[in-house]
């Protein structure tokens, strides 16, 4: 089976243009693509005037698109709704954070939970499923488009109130202990009076604004549900599944994993940015990996541009050869297609300067389709990897709830407390060296991995101390540090000392204070016979069972305890009190042994080139990825093949700029 190669396609934009939509077809076959995604922003055409159903245009589209070998994933256009509905049932608009209700326009700008607008998606969608059922080109469901904006009306105020009901066991005593509401006089004496955090109203309370992110992502997940109810129940064999996108703050989704067939991502990085498209890269992987650890097996890239985005304050382009690489990158991190948004520019409207395969030229006679052809048969090439896994001993915990609850926290920095960027860092040591990754919350089983990294986990969840003590008990590597272990599932502070949750036991030491530097502060840490900076954040801990592996070497805290070691069972807890650079980041690493498998076992390899492997039952593949401006060697340890031209490669290789090479190895 071929990997999935298209984009999002629009034909209705086309609609009084059919010699376009014939020279789309031929298009997308001179570029190898065999898949398109329809109907995402297509309600008004699908029903122009409320309970006239029209699915006419787009089974034709569909229809010819299948007769030259390109297969569809059908949209429900429950994203972008037509006026006509706004106008005549005002009461679907959202009412944003300042609760003002909008108006018509843009996307997304709708009430979850709604009522009427629920019962116009389930119609259209019940629709939809009735008449493309048994439509052999429809490849799957690709429902709604990037859910993200929540709704603060007094529906939802009134479902929130609903979901923490059930949360707190219809017990109102214990939510106002939980949220700890004595403080100013903010206890509740009736559940009508919980609103949601509006800038007008509530904005003190943390616990009030983690619980109000929680039920949007129920919310959302419910509204999902609803959507795909009549999908499921008419065309019970066709998957399901949504778009997700954006950067890893908004809606928690790995609470998506049971109700998604497949997860996938859209993807727009700022390529060729001044921090470099290496440092970009290892973002890349991480929201990657995120993304296949919701379900631990391959995603699809749903949307990327091919040249440039129109919606960035600087829109600059790929470079050439940047498009292939970037795909291919995704390819390594274990999705099974590439897509595009666009598949051809609009004309008119928000997004015709955004990039496409196909640009307002119309032809073929452009780098950009140049270069998709190009990819599209170097896919065709790569087919054997279709399906494989990305198998990772080593995770890094990202937990969205955990994310929420530090950047309420009315302390430490006010603004960015940069718990993206502390995971991001450790992720890089493992991506720089070739070691395969899980992206996991702290919900997720530990068990199949040899070493876990998770940085700032300031919350701990109930059960997940016990996971962590299980997990080193049984030989397993832990790694945190500073702001761990701060407050519960309610933002609640650990009594006994930090870090609570049993976890001073299996780190072994006490944390007393932490001190939050000014931006051009610095302190310095002494290990492993070098200095280290030390920013942002410095914990003054003392060690209980813990061994001192380094110590600060300024300030009051001079000589105090940096970084330590706790053996536990058969493993061992790291815990790292300050905030350190990259630097700092490798040497730890480096002088621990993590003892997980890499592809530096197969090649080795400069900074600035990242190798992925995959693998199914008999072979593993290898991705090296040059991410440098320059051209590169590396050094392939034993013959392996390249997949692309079967010939044998060992020994020193050159890398040219941006240049990707893929290798295989029969498993022993």
């Amino acid at each position: 089976m071929s990997f999935l190669y298209g984009g999002d396609y629009n034909p209705e934009q086309w609609m009084n243009s059919p010699e376009i939509l014939e020279k789309d077809i031929e298009l997308m076959k001179k570029a190898g693509c065999n898949v398109m995604s329809i109907g995402i922003f297509g309600w008004s055409v699908m029903e122009p005037r409320e309970g006239e159903y029209d699915f006419s245009f787009y089974e034709k589209v569909i229809d010819r698109l299948y007769e030259n070998g390109i297969k569809t994933i059908l949209a429900t256009p429950s994203g972008a709704r037509p006026a006509w509905m706004s106008m005549k049932y005002p009461e679907i608009l959202r009412t944003d954070e300042n609760g003002v209700r909008h108006k018509h326009g843009v996307r997304h700008n709708h009430c979850f939970t709604s009522p009427i607008y629920r019962e116009k998606v389930r119609e259209i969608n019940e629709g939809l499923a009735l008449h493309f059922k048994d439509n052999p080109a429809i490849l799957a469901w690709h429902v709604s488009n990037e859910y993200g904006l929540d709704c603060r009306c007094e529906l939802c105020a009134e479902a929130f109130r609903v979901f923490l009901k059930k949360r707190y066991n219809n017990d109102l005593d214990k939510l106002n202990f939980e949220w700890w509401n004595s403080f100013w006089s903010h206890t509740y004496t009736d559940w009508s009076q919980i609103e949601p955090p509006l800038s007008i109203g509530e904005t003190s309370s943390s616990a009030l604004t983690i619980n109000w992110k929680r039920f949007a992502t129920h919310q959302t997940i419910d509204f999902y549900k609803n959507e795909i109810e009549p999908l499921k129940r008419i065309a019970p064999d066709i998957p399901v599944t949504t778009n997700f996108h954006g950067d890893l703050t908004n809606l928690d989704y790995f609470k998506f994993k049971d109700y998604i067939d497949f997860a996938c991502w859209d993807a727009y990085p700022d390529w060729e940015s001044p921090k470099g498209n290496a440092e970009t890269a290892a973002g890349v992987s991480l929201i990657y990996d995120v993304c296949r650890s919701i379900k631990h097996k391959p995603f699809l890239l749903m949307e990327s541009t091919p040249s440039n985005v129109n919606w960035k304050q600087y829109n600059k382009l790929k470079r050439p050869e940047m498009n292939i690489l970037s795909s291919l990158q995704a390819i390594a991190d274990g999705s099974d297609s590439v897509q595009y948004f666009q598949w051809r520019k609009s004309r008119g409207s928000a997004e015709k300067f955004h990039g496409a395969v196909v640009d307002h030229c119309g032809h073929e006679n452009t780098r950009v389709f140049k270069e998709a052809a190009e990819l599209g048969e170097r896919l065709k090439n790569i087919s054997a990897v279709q399906g494989s896994d990305v198998k990772a001993e080593a995770a890094i915990i990202y937990d969205w709830e955990n994310y929420w609850a530090i950047e309420c926290a009315n302390g430490f920095q006010k603004d960015d407390k940069k718990y993206k960027d502390e995971c991001l860092k450790h992720y890089k040591y493992f991506w720089r060296n070739g070691i395969n990754t899980d992206v996991i919350d702290s919900e997720q089983d530990f068990s199949g991995y040899k070493i876990i990294a998770a940085p700032m986990l300031y919350m701990i969840k109930p059960g997940v101390s016990e996971k962590l003590f299980e997990f080193v008990k049984n030989g397993g590597i832990l790694v945190s540090g500073f702001m761990s272990g701060y407050v519960n599932e309610d933002d609640l502070c650990f009594l006994g000392g930090f870090p609570g949750g049993k976890l001073k036991e299996l780190f072994g030491i006490w944390n007393e204070e932490i001190d939050t530097l000014y931006p051009e502060d610095r302190n310095s840490v002494g290990f492993n016979g070098n200095e280290y900076s030390a920013f942002d954040y410095c914990e003054i801990i003392h060690p209980d069972t813990a061994e001192t592996l380094a110590r600060y070497n300024d300030d009051f805290y001079a000589k105090e305890s940096a970084v330590t070691v706790n053996t536990y069972g058969k493993g061992r807890a790291y815990y790292i009190a300050f905030r350190g650079d990259d630097d700092f980041v490798k040497d730890f690493y480096d002088s621990i042994s993590v003892g997980v498998s890499s592809a530096a076992e197969y090649v080795s390899f400069p900074d600035g080139v990242s190798v992925r492997t995959r693998e199914n039952e008999t072979e593993v593949f290898l991705f090296i990825q040059n991410w440098n401006k320059t051209d590169v060697e590396i050094n392939v340890k034993s013959a392996l093949k390249n997949i692309e031209t079967y010939e044998s490669v060992s020994g020193r290789v050159g890398l040219k700029k941006y240049e990707i090479l893929i290798l295989k190895k029969a498993k022993n």
